[in-house]
């Protein structure tokens, strides 16, 4: 009896230890099932996370009214637009004015700041228009440089402006002329590119010399041009997280500003009874789906562009100040070295905002219409 009872007191503590230490460990398949399981709800997550909100179409159902004229392209999509200046029946110039980032149809700073003079002497007429997504335009999901070249064109025949008429971009908008030489040269009588936006990306800019250029930015602004060109489908969530600091042009940052642009902004007009207008529609659809598409891969070089105008039935000017701090003047230089078809204006202790400079429009009008002479480097 002695014996089976130090048999059985030994038994016991053995199987308590065992008890307890198969508790404390999940069995191999409950530890699996428990990680896939949290790998996809991460997932499903993230995915939604990076999904870019449904775009608010002006028109729709709780979307923002309709203030604007707008004219419907061939795809069904709409373009709202603004007329300026001479009266379109019986002007002699007509120009459409193509907006630049985080802007609108009532940010045609050649309209708005162009002497009355210069439209009753000359008969100038100038529409503006809200670019894809901004204002009262409706959104296109499937824009390209091509085609937004086309919805001008477009534009320019449902108003009747005739078989050729002039073009003048700014900033952004500067950048979409690119596509406009390329796809509808045969439209256009002229252009005017005012510091158009360059994008890094582009084969024929030297390495070494979009390289210094990119880094000349804040880090917060290589941050986003990079993701918009390598990572486009992340350029929402990369720019509405809060882990990291996003454009700071989208911000509205004065750091991106040379002190000329800071001169320039305390003496413009105030853009509050419209500026809600530029983003109605979701941040998404107007600027980031414009800083994709603008620092993309694009489908043409605009540094290997030939000449559009062989017969000189028109010209081609791009105007940069020498302090412009959100594109760099050094690749503006470029490029009109590159395509000597160009008449390329420089101007000394200007930056980024130098359209807006008093008399400006006026300059930059008469050079595009009439060819006078405007200083240059």
């Amino acid at each position: 009896m002695a014996a089976a009872k130090v048999a059985a007191a030994a038994a016991r503590p053995h199987t308590r230890r065992a008890t307890e230490s198969s508790s404390s460990i999940l069995p191999p398949g409950i530890f699996k099932a428990l990680l896939a399981v949290s790998l996809v709800g991460f997932l499903a997550w993230a995915y939604q996370a990076i999904q870019p909100p449904e775009p608010n179409i002006p028109g729709s159902q709780g979307g923002p009214p309709i203030t604007a004229p707008r004219i419907k392209l061939r795809d069904g999509r709409h373009l709202a637009y603004k007329e300026h200046g001479a009266p379109r029946d019986t002007a002699k110039y007509k120009i459409i004015f193509v907006h630049g980032f985080d802007s609108c149809r009532h940010d045609a700073v050649i309209a708005t700041g162009l002497s009355q003079s210069i439209i009753d002497e000359l008969g100038v007429y100038i529409v503006s228009f809200d670019r894809p997504g901004y204002g009262e335009s409706d959104p296109d999901p499937n824009r390209t440089p091509k085609s937004i070249a086309l919805d001008i064109e477009e534009l320019a025949d449902q108003l009747g402006l005739g078989a050729r008429f002039y073009l003048v971009g700014f900033s952004m908008g500067g950048q979409i002329l690119w596509g406009c030489l390329k796809y509808i040269p045969h439209r256009l009588a002229g252009a005017s590119l005012l510091a158009p936006v360059v994008n890094y990306w582009w084969p024929g800019l030297p390495s070494n010399l979009s390289t210094e250029a990119y880094y000349q930015q804040l880090p917060q602004d290589q941050w986003a041009v990079r993701v918009a060109h390598y990572l486009p489908w992340l350029a929402n969530w990369w720019n509405t997280q809060k882990w990291f600091p996003g454009s700071s042009v989208v911000a509205h940052s004065p750091d991106v500003l040379s002190l000329p642009d800071k001169i320039i902004i305390s003496k413009r007009p105030s853009r509050a009874e419209y500026e809600v207008q530029v983003r109605q529609q979701g941040e998404y659809e107007s600027l980031y789906r414009d800083m994709t598409i603008g620092f993309g891969t694009w489908e043409f070089d605009p540094t290997a562009l030939e000449n559009p105008f062989p017969n000189n039935e028109g010209t081609v000017h791009v105007w940069h100040g020498d302090q412009d701090l959100l594109v760099p003047v050094t690749l503006q230089r470029f490029i009109a070295q590159r395509l000597p078809w160009i008449q390329y204006y420089e101007l000394p202790e200007t930056g980024h905002l130098f359209p807006h400079a008093e008399e400006m429009p006026d300059l930059i009008v008469k050079k595009l219409l009439l060819g006078e002479t405007a200083s240059s480097t």
